[in-house]
């Protein structure tokens, strides 16, 4: 018998573009001999909509019309699914088995649509609210890290309450680790509002830049280093891919470079020793188990050129599933292709169905 996936896309995040992507991606992929799919659309502000229309059209960002029904994710477990609003003002309750938030940044990987979704009851691909929001806030992440004793770069974090303290903030950082460093808003992803700097004065526009997406901001020292990329899928028993690569054209791996342009190199294996491979996917399940993550997260690492030294950069709760999405790609070339890897995804979250 086949089970319902309600597949969630958009949101109210500045990177709403790039989960209608892997959204695309997602539906045009999953297994439809074994799922039945509801598709429901979250604008940029905030209204949530069933769509049934072509896929192509969220891969573009064209989905949505007026004419859409208005349907949202119910907290009431009798429901087990979404009410959706009927052109008389009637309701129609529309049960799913599970649900894949295919959702990134803000309002959608940082533990509150998480959280919304374990008051339903539904399982749900991905992390709980709790790893979802650890690994979403960079800062309160980092410092579970440096806490555990795994290597990172150096860093200091400032909140926009704090903003009159920046020139404090600026003598720390460059006493702490000195130019260049690279400048990132907390809780944001696909690197949106991420600036290098190399002089105070580039360190304060970096600083009003990440403001613009994110209360509080990190500054961290520059690392010169391969960019270096785990997959790591399960529950209990998280298995770690293939490691990638990423060599950017230019700078840093961009939002442009991942999404827009296509310009950075994708090696895949990385462009390493086995037996510093097999060093990273081990710290990368470490750090999986230690931050509470089930279902997926990609595990990032900068891998130092001078000194060999893997220096853990962030966790990706749910990262892209696009077609250039370096998580799907490393599981195809560690066997699992792309329509069997949604499968067992779907399945993780409902092995974890008894802890909702």
């Amino acid at each position: 018998m086949k089970k319902t996936v309600g597949i969630l896309f958009g949101g109210v995040s500045s990177e709403h573009e790039v989960s209608c992507m892997s959204a695309s991606s997602v539906i045009s992929r999953i297994d439809t001999d074994r799922y039945d799919l509801v598709l429901v659309g979250i604008t940029k502000d905030g209204r949530w909509l069933r769509y049934e229309g072509p896929v192509e059209n969220i891969a573009d960002n064209s989905w949505y019309s007026e004419d859409l029904k208005p349907c949202f994710l119910s907290p009431d477990r009798s429901v087990h699914g979404f009410i959706e609003v009927q052109p008389d003002g009637s309701v129609r309750e529309i049960r799913v088995d599970t649900v894949f938030p295919v959702m990134h940044g803000k309002n959608g990987e940082d533990g509150t649509l998480q959280g919304l979704l374990m008051m339903a009851g539904i399982p749900f691909v991905g992390c709980d609210a709790l790893a979802s929001a650890v690994c979403m806030d960079k800062a309160v992440c980092n410092m579970l890290v440096d806490n555990a004793g795994i290597k990172r770069a150096e860093w200091r974090y400032l909140t926009k309450d704090r903003i009159g303290e920046f020139d404090s903030f600026a003598d720390e950082c460059e006493k702490a680790f000195g130019y260049p460093m690279f400048v990132k808003p907390a809780n944001a992803g696909s690197s949106v509002g991420v600036s290098r700097a190399a002089d105070r004065n580039e360190l304060k526009a970096a600083a009003d830049e990440a403001f613009r997406h994110d209360y509080k901001i990190l500054a961290e020292r520059e690392i010169v280093a391969q960019e270096i990329e785990c997959a790591v899928m399960g529950n209990s028993e998280p298995v770690a891919s293939v490691l990638g690569e990423v060599a950017p054209a230019e700078g840093f791996y961009d939002y442009d470079s991942k999404y827009v342009n296509g310009t950075s190199g994708l090696f895949i294996p990385a462009r390493i020793t086995e037996e510093k491979a097999e060093e990273i996917r081990s710290i990368a399940v470490k750090v999986y188990r230690l931050l509470g993550c089930s279902g997926l997260s990609r595990v990032d690492f900068l891998l130092e050129r001078s000194t060999g030294i893997p220096y853990l950069n962030e966790l990706n709760t749910l990262p892209g599933f696009t077609s250039i999405s370096m998580y799907p790609k490393l599981f195809e070339a560690s066997g699992v292709p792309y329509t069997e890897l949604l499968t067992r995804l779907i399945e993780l979250a409902d092995e974890r169905t008894e802890d909702i």
